[in-house]
């Protein structure tokens, strides 16, 4: 279909670029910066860093105290010379240094304040770190008195311990609402799609957010590609855009990618630009992983693409393994009277193997078999059709029914955890026969086995599990898949204790 080319970019203004007299332009950028939360990150930043140095040098003091001048003291060598005037210099020493750590690991960017997981996790690299740098460093440069390491492993563990208090003090202050609204970034987005909508409602969840979503410009194609929720307005067109922009004092544009023309969108950023507001683009291209996303140079020309994960790093591998070979082995000691008891229920119910094995597709596809009590009768699947259980299914038997309600068939899969098939958390593993409709069906959902499979997972502890809907248990998957860390794993396992919505 024939249709008039775009207008060259020179001759589209850009949004209502109206003019502005030099005696108005104070008034304007006052009025610009008076909602923009600088002053306030500034000061908090301020309040945040001299907190951090109080409680690193209380640490770095108790620490002496523990080393010195308590029981501790008979441990290694005691020379009787040292006090606390010949160890001054080793308390100042550490403690700059571990400010300076603290300070280059980024603990102060405002991004944090809210975000505790992330705050606590850069803390305990901080202190691993600081622990193995001041005591190389103290030993080449051969500090008198010498080093004690049980003084250095002692305030690295008191350091964690303080600074994870004091952050997650100053966070309970920070998340009321008085406070996060001042941190929180006023966003207006130019365009909107449903990858859009369903953004807003993850990170709109509790008081810790960090943006609020203003309203909505429409873009010039004067169509939005679905509707924004009630609570989101429409604050006018993109002819408008300059003087809605400054009546919200929004700090950040988040412009929807394929909305607009090239020319229009670089004019977008450009005026972006000149009202000192953030631009960022929604790629429509990537609608998954996109906290992976990185810019990398290729032969001089920048691209765009899927960096690593968390769980692509081997260090964070051999943490989590390490957690799981832990967890399964307590798991099986604590649990085996309990499987013992329902074993003899079962056999007593039902005669024949009290145990179940299935086929599931684990880490990158390969196949396993998942271990059960069994919680069906022997003629489950008689008619050779696989399928998920449903609420109140006939199949079950009636110790089944209350297994699979507290999730005590499951406990035998840390026989599988120990055989490295599967981990405590993960996305839960589906069967092969079930999975062949699902990869066709449902976008990305093979990305969830480039991780092992767990007993228990993010979706399943947020009431996603059996005979639910399975694209938003993708979501929760993908979710976990991207933002793991070792203290999210601790928060999906405690979770599943309070829960009967751990497995499935």
């Amino acid at each position: 279909m024939n249709s008039a080319p775009p207008a060259p970019a020179v001759e589209k203004p850009a949004p209502d670029d109206s003019s502005e007299s030099p005696a108005d332009f104070p008034r304007t950028y006052a009025l610009r910066h008076r909602h923009r939360p600088w002053v306030a990150h500034q000061k908090l930043i301020a309040v945040s860093f001299l907190g951090d140095a109080a409680v690193v040098f209380m640490a770095m003091m108790v620490a002496y105290l523990l080393r010195f001048e308590s029981h501790l003291k008979v441990i290694g060598v005691d020379d009787p010379e040292i006090d606390l005037r010949a160890y001054v210099g080793h308390v100042v020493f550490g403690g700059v240094l571990m400010l300076a750590l603290l300070a280059n690991f980024r603990v102060h960017d405002p991004r944090n304040y809210l975000a505790i997981r992330r705050t606590v996790t850069v803390i305990i690299k901080t202190c691993a770190i600081w622990l193995v740098a001041f005591l190389g460093i103290t030993l080449v440069l051969k500090l008198d008195p010498a080093i004690s390491r049980v003084y250095c492993v002692l305030a690295g563990l008191v350091s964690i311990a303080m600074l994870c208090g004091w952050r997650w003090f100053l966070y309970c202050v920070l998340r009321r609402e008085s406070f996060a609204n001042a941190l929180r970034q006023k966003a207006v987005f130019v365009g909107w799609n449903e990858e859009c909508s369903r953004s807003i409602e993850r990170f709109s969840d509790g008081r810790a957010h960090q943006i609020n979503v203003h309203g909505v410009i429409v873009p010039p194609s004067g169509d939005l590609d679905s509707t924004p929720p009630e609570h989101v307005p429409v604050l006018g067109g993109y002819d408008s855009f300059r003087d809605i922009v400054r009546n919200s004092g929004a700090d950040l544009i988040m412009a929807v990618d394929g909305c607009m023309e090239r020319h229009e969108m670089l004019i977008l950023a450009e005026t972006c630009g000149k009202e000192f507001v953030d631009f960022k683009l929604v790629p429509s291209c990537f609608q998954i992983l996109v906290s992976g996303l990185q810019l990398e140079n290729f032969h001089g020309m920048p691209v765009l693409g899927i960096g690593k994960l968390p769980l692509h790093y081997a260090f964070n591998n051999a943490i989590k393994r390490a957690f799981d070979i832990f967890g399964a082995i307590v798991g099986l000691v604590l649990f085996a009277p309990l499987i013992t008891v329902f074993c003899i229920l079962v056999r007593m119910e039902s005669r024949g193997p009290v145990f179940y094995r299935q086929r599931r597709i684990g880490l990158n596809g390969r196949p396993f078999d998942i271990y059960k009590i069994r919680s069906m009768k022997l003629d489950a699947e008689a008619n050779g059709l696989p399928g998920w259980t449903v609420r109140d299914d006939p199949r079950r038997l009636k110790v089944g029914s209350f297994m699979r309600e507290w999730n005590i068939d499951e406990l035998p899969q840390f026989l599988n955890v120990l055989r490295g098939e599967m981990s405590l958390v993960g996305p839960r593993p589906e069967r092969p026969e079930l999975i062949e409709n699902f990869k066709e069906d449902i976008p990305h959902y093979n990305v969830r086995h480039n991780i092992k499979p767990g007993v228990t997972g993010w979706a399943q502890v947020n009431g996603l599990r059996g005979d639910t809907c399975l694209r938003e248990r993708i979501k929760f998957d993908l979710d976990y898949i991207e933002n793991w860390n070792f203290f999210l794993d601790v928060q999906i396992m405690v979770m599943t204790f309070f829960s009967r919505k751990g497995a499935c």
